[in-house]
């Protein structure tokens, strides 16, 4: 399993999810906490190709062999692509939640939403705040 790791260039939402951002596009993933929370991934439920997630509210769910969570999106956006590899191999989750496990890529409605979330730094803290 993969050590506690936050990478810097991502921004952080409070439901444990990640956003990498390249212009007007965006790729989402779970945080180690929240795989770790989890345990180990055993099925993704994903939206479809061309579905609208929406900010702060739930696009699909984890499956863990613990418990099965609400996965929620960091801002909002057109799904452009699910992760079939995640779909096949859901534990590439718990593997490489930052690579191989990334969930959705998106097409962001408002770019500079997600300077509203939080850095690297925040989220730890708030990590810090919830123990």
């Amino acid at each position: 399993m993969a050590e506690p790791n936050y990478p810097d260039e991502l921004r952080y939402h409070r439901e444990h999810d990640w956003v990498r951002a390249s212009g007007d596009e965006a790729v989402f993933g779970i945080t180690w906490f929240a795989q770790d929370a989890l345990g180990e991934v055993v099925y993704f439920d994903p939206p479809a190709v061309g579905d609208t997630v929406t900010a702060d509210t739930s696009y699909g769910e984890l499956e863990s062999v613990k418990a099965v969570s609400d996965v929620y999106a960091p801002a909002t956006g057109e799904v452009l692509e699910v992760n079939a590899a995640v779909v096949e191999t859901p534990e590439l989750v718990n593997s490489d939640p930052y690579g191989d496990g990334w969930l959705l890529r998106v097409r962001l409605a408002d770019p500079a939403s997600i300077e509203g979330l939080m850095s690297r730094d925040d989220y730890v803290a708030y990590l810090e705040g919830l123990g």
